[in-house]
Protein backbone atom coordinates (compact mmCIF):
# COMPACT_ATOMS: atom_id res chain seq x y z
CA UNK A 1 0.00 0.00 0.00
CA UNK A 2 1.12 3.53 -0.54
CA UNK A 3 1.90 5.49 2.17
CA UNK A 4 -0.01 9.12 3.42
CA UNK A 5 3.89 10.72 2.24
CA UNK A 6 3.67 8.93 -1.03
CA UNK A 7 0.19 10.22 -1.58
CA UNK A 8 0.85 13.69 -1.16
CA UNK A 9 4.19 13.76 -3.29
CA UNK A 10 2.47 12.16 -6.38
CA UNK A 11 -1.03 14.89 -5.49
CA UNK A 12 1.71 17.98 -5.03
CA UNK A 13 2.77 16.83 -8.86
CA UNK A 14 -0.75 17.17 -9.87
CA UNK A 15 -0.85 20.27 -8.14
CA UNK A 16 1.61 21.81 -10.08
CA UNK A 17 -0.64 21.55 -13.29
CA UNK A 18 0.39 18.14 -14.44
CA UNK A 19 -1.71 15.99 -16.00
CA UNK A 20 -2.39 12.42 -14.62
CA UNK A 21 -0.76 10.87 -17.70
CA UNK A 22 2.52 12.84 -17.13
CA UNK A 23 2.60 11.70 -12.84
CA UNK A 24 1.72 8.37 -13.58
CA UNK A 25 4.36 8.33 -16.07
CA UNK A 26 6.74 9.21 -14.26
CA UNK A 27 5.91 7.50 -10.45
CA UNK A 28 4.46 4.49 -11.58
CA UNK A 29 1.26 4.88 -9.88
CA UNK A 30 -2.13 3.91 -11.82
CA UNK A 31 -3.84 7.37 -12.85
CA UNK A 32 -7.06 5.36 -11.17
CA UNK A 33 -5.42 5.51 -7.69
CA UNK A 34 -4.45 9.52 -8.49
CA UNK A 35 -8.27 9.93 -9.29
CA UNK A 36 -8.77 8.07 -5.90
CA UNK A 37 -6.95 9.89 -3.90
CA UNK A 38 -8.10 12.94 -5.42
CA UNK A 39 -10.89 12.35 -3.81
CA UNK A 40 -9.92 9.92 -0.37
CA UNK A 41 -6.02 10.90 0.64
CA UNK A 42 -6.34 8.38 3.68
CA UNK A 43 -5.50 4.86 3.16
CA UNK A 44 -8.73 2.52 3.34
CA UNK A 45 -8.23 0.09 6.43
CA UNK A 46 -9.38 -2.82 4.27
CA UNK A 47 -7.07 -2.73 1.83
CA UNK A 48 -4.12 -2.90 4.34
CA UNK A 49 -2.03 -5.93 3.58
CA UNK A 50 -0.90 -8.33 6.33
CA UNK A 51 2.59 -8.76 6.72
CA UNK A 52 4.00 -11.51 4.37
CA UNK A 53 6.36 -12.98 6.27
CA UNK A 54 9.97 -13.18 4.67
CA UNK A 55 10.15 -14.80 1.53
CA UNK A 56 9.87 -18.22 0.96
CA UNK A 57 13.22 -18.50 -0.99
CA UNK A 58 15.76 -15.60 0.35
CA UNK A 59 18.84 -16.66 -2.84
CA UNK A 60 15.61 -16.02 -5.61
CA UNK A 61 15.01 -13.09 -3.44
CA UNK A 62 18.20 -11.69 -3.63
CA UNK A 63 18.13 -12.33 -7.28
CA UNK A 64 14.86 -10.87 -8.13
CA UNK A 65 15.95 -7.78 -5.77
CA UNK A 66 18.99 -6.93 -8.01
CA UNK A 67 16.64 -7.22 -10.99
CA UNK A 68 14.12 -4.91 -8.94
CA UNK A 69 16.31 -2.67 -8.43
CA UNK A 70 18.03 -2.63 -11.75
CA UNK A 71 14.54 -2.88 -14.16
CA UNK A 72 11.70 -3.40 -12.38
CA UNK A 73 8.94 -1.31 -10.73
CA UNK A 74 5.80 -1.34 -8.68
CA UNK A 75 2.41 -0.11 -9.69
CA UNK A 76 -0.70 0.29 -8.05
CA UNK A 77 -3.82 -1.74 -9.13
CA UNK A 78 -6.64 0.37 -9.53
CA UNK A 79 -8.77 -1.56 -7.07
CA UNK A 80 -6.35 -2.75 -4.68
CA UNK A 81 -3.03 -5.43 -5.32
CA UNK A 82 0.03 -4.32 -6.72
CA UNK A 83 1.80 -5.29 -10.08
CA UNK A 84 5.54 -6.30 -9.92
CA UNK A 85 7.10 -5.61 -13.36
CA UNK A 86 10.50 -6.64 -14.36
CA UNK A 87 11.63 -5.25 -17.98
CA UNK A 88 13.63 -7.57 -19.89
CA UNK A 89 15.07 -7.48 -22.97
CA UNK A 90 13.42 -10.36 -25.29
CA UNK A 91 16.60 -10.90 -27.00
CA UNK A 92 17.32 -12.95 -23.75
CA UNK A 93 15.20 -15.84 -23.57
CA UNK A 94 17.01 -17.32 -20.50
CA UNK A 95 16.86 -13.87 -18.23
CA UNK A 96 13.16 -14.10 -18.57
CA UNK A 97 13.21 -17.20 -17.43
CA UNK A 98 14.76 -16.78 -14.63
CA UNK A 99 13.03 -13.76 -13.93
CA UNK A 100 10.11 -15.51 -14.07
CA UNK A 101 11.30 -18.49 -12.02
CA UNK A 102 12.85 -16.41 -9.46
CA UNK A 103 9.21 -14.33 -8.95
CA UNK A 104 7.51 -17.84 -8.58
CA UNK A 105 10.87 -18.93 -5.66
CA UNK A 106 9.84 -16.03 -3.84
CA UNK A 107 6.13 -15.92 -3.64
CA UNK A 108 4.91 -19.67 -4.58
CA UNK A 109 1.45 -20.05 -6.00
CA UNK A 110 1.53 -16.57 -7.75
CA UNK A 111 0.82 -15.77 -11.08
CA UNK A 112 3.05 -14.25 -13.24
CA UNK A 113 2.95 -14.01 -17.59
CA UNK A 114 4.81 -12.42 -19.62
CA UNK A 115 3.55 -8.86 -21.31
CA UNK A 116 5.36 -7.97 -24.99
CA UNK A 117 6.33 -4.66 -25.75
CA UNK A 118 8.46 -3.38 -28.26
CA UNK A 119 11.97 -4.97 -28.10
CA UNK A 120 11.33 -6.04 -24.42
CA UNK A 121 9.52 -7.77 -22.11
CA UNK A 122 7.69 -6.94 -19.03
CA UNK A 123 7.71 -9.92 -16.48
CA UNK A 124 4.30 -9.22 -14.37
CA UNK A 125 3.33 -10.57 -11.04
CA UNK A 126 0.22 -9.49 -9.07
CA UNK A 127 0.13 -9.17 -5.38
CA UNK A 128 -1.03 -7.03 -2.45
CA UNK A 129 2.45 -7.60 -0.62
CA UNK A 130 5.20 -6.29 -3.49
CA UNK A 131 5.65 -2.98 -1.67
CA UNK A 132 6.28 -4.74 1.42
CA UNK A 133 8.60 -7.34 0.10
CA UNK A 134 10.14 -4.21 -2.35
CA UNK A 135 9.63 -0.76 0.41
CA UNK A 136 12.56 0.48 -2.22
CA UNK A 137 9.13 1.14 -4.34
CA UNK A 138 8.28 4.95 -4.40
CA UNK A 139 7.08 7.63 -6.47
CA UNK A 140 9.73 9.08 -8.84
CA UNK A 141 12.82 7.60 -10.58
CA UNK A 142 15.28 5.60 -8.41
CA UNK A 143 17.88 8.00 -8.99
CA UNK A 144 16.21 10.28 -7.58
CA UNK A 145 15.35 9.30 -4.54
CA UNK A 146 17.16 7.35 -2.01
CA UNK A 147 17.45 4.00 -2.22
CA UNK A 148 18.25 2.39 1.24
CA UNK A 149 17.97 -1.59 2.19
CA UNK A 150 16.26 -2.40 5.58
CA UNK A 151 18.01 -4.61 7.57
CA UNK A 152 16.39 -8.06 6.97
CA UNK A 153 16.87 -7.38 2.71
CA UNK A 154 20.71 -6.75 3.51
CA UNK A 155 20.77 -9.71 6.06
CA UNK A 156 19.53 -11.41 2.74
CA UNK A 157 22.46 -9.88 0.23
CA UNK A 158 25.04 -10.70 2.89
CA UNK A 159 24.05 -13.95 3.35
CA UNK A 160 23.29 -14.34 -0.83
CA UNK A 161 25.82 -11.83 -2.50
CA UNK A 162 26.63 -13.61 -5.56
CA UNK A 163 22.68 -13.87 -6.08
CA UNK A 164 22.25 -10.12 -6.01
CA UNK A 165 25.52 -8.81 -7.82
CA UNK A 166 24.07 -11.47 -10.67
CA UNK A 167 20.41 -9.57 -10.50
CA UNK A 168 22.16 -6.48 -10.73
CA UNK A 169 24.44 -7.35 -13.53
CA UNK A 170 21.55 -9.41 -15.53
CA UNK A 171 18.95 -6.24 -15.20
CA UNK A 172 21.48 -3.19 -15.78
CA UNK A 173 24.44 -5.02 -16.82
CA UNK A 174 26.46 -7.01 -19.13
CA UNK A 175 30.11 -9.05 -19.84
CA UNK A 176 31.52 -8.14 -23.34
CA UNK A 177 34.96 -8.65 -24.45
CA UNK A 178 37.09 -5.15 -24.63
CA UNK A 179 40.42 -4.76 -26.18
CA UNK A 180 43.49 -2.31 -26.65
CA UNK A 181 46.64 -2.32 -28.82
CA UNK A 182 50.30 -2.21 -27.56
CA UNK A 183 53.11 -1.55 -29.31
CA UNK A 184 55.54 -4.76 -29.16
CA UNK A 185 58.91 -5.18 -31.22
CA UNK A 186 58.11 -2.02 -33.27
CA UNK A 187 54.59 -3.40 -33.94
CA UNK A 188 51.49 -2.27 -32.57
CA UNK A 189 49.34 -5.27 -32.06
CA UNK A 190 45.23 -5.92 -30.48
CA UNK A 191 44.71 -7.76 -27.45
CA UNK A 192 41.05 -8.16 -26.38
CA UNK A 193 40.03 -9.10 -22.97
CA UNK A 194 36.52 -9.82 -20.55
CA UNK A 195 35.32 -7.43 -18.57
CA UNK A 196 31.85 -6.75 -16.84
CA UNK A 197 29.94 -3.16 -16.77
CA UNK A 198 26.86 -2.27 -14.57
CA UNK A 199 25.66 0.97 -15.59
CA UNK A 200 22.94 2.45 -13.48
CA UNK A 201 22.52 6.62 -12.10
CA UNK A 202 21.66 5.92 -8.83
CA UNK A 203 24.89 6.55 -6.69
CA UNK A 204 22.92 4.54 -3.79
CA UNK A 205 22.46 1.47 -6.18
CA UNK A 206 25.85 1.97 -7.81
CA UNK A 207 26.96 1.96 -3.99
CA UNK A 208 25.21 -1.84 -3.31
CA UNK A 209 26.68 -2.79 -5.87
CA UNK A 210 30.40 -1.76 -5.30
CA UNK A 211 29.61 -2.43 -1.95
CA UNK A 212 28.38 -6.15 -2.28
CA UNK A 213 32.12 -6.72 -4.65
CA UNK A 214 33.96 -5.12 -2.48
CA UNK A 215 33.28 -8.40 0.21
CA UNK A 216 33.59 -10.97 -2.46
CA UNK A 217 36.67 -9.22 -3.11
CA UNK A 218 36.37 -8.30 -6.64
CA UNK A 219 38.04 -5.77 -7.80
CA UNK A 220 36.32 -2.58 -9.54
CA UNK A 221 36.97 1.08 -10.94
CA UNK A 222 34.68 3.41 -11.80
CA UNK A 223 33.97 5.05 -15.65
CA UNK A 224 32.79 8.39 -16.24
CA UNK A 225 30.12 8.63 -19.01
CA UNK A 226 29.46 12.53 -19.88
CA UNK A 227 31.44 13.25 -16.80
CA UNK A 228 29.37 11.09 -14.15
CA UNK A 229 30.39 8.11 -12.63
CA UNK A 230 27.56 5.71 -14.37
CA UNK A 231 29.29 2.68 -15.42
CA UNK A 232 31.24 0.51 -12.82
CA UNK A 233 33.76 -1.90 -14.13
CA UNK A 234 35.08 -5.12 -13.54
CA UNK A 235 38.25 -6.03 -15.80
CA UNK A 236 41.29 -7.46 -13.23
CA UNK A 237 41.65 -10.98 -14.57
CA UNK A 238 41.64 -12.57 -11.07
CA UNK A 239 37.94 -10.95 -10.78
CA UNK A 240 36.67 -11.43 -14.02
CA UNK A 241 37.31 -14.76 -13.24
CA UNK A 242 35.35 -14.90 -10.15
CA UNK A 243 32.28 -12.77 -11.96
CA UNK A 244 32.73 -15.63 -14.77
CA UNK A 245 32.07 -17.92 -12.32
CA UNK A 246 29.52 -16.85 -10.35
CA UNK A 247 27.28 -14.59 -12.87
CA UNK A 248 28.00 -15.30 -16.47
CA UNK A 249 26.66 -13.84 -19.30
CA UNK A 250 23.07 -12.71 -20.65
CA UNK A 251 21.68 -15.28 -22.51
Amino acid sequence: MYGISTRKQALALVAQGRSLNSVSRETGISRAALRSWQRHLEPSPRMAAPDPGPPADAPAYAYLLGLYLGDGCISAHPRSGYYLRITCADVWPGLIERCREAILRVRPGIGVYVQPKQGCVAVTSYSPYWPRLFPQHGPGKKHERPIVLEPWQQAIVDAHPWEFVRGLVHSDGCRITNWTTRVVGGERKRYEYPRYFFTNKSDDIRRLYTDTLDRLGVEWTHCTRGGAPFNVSVAKKASVALMDRHVGPKY
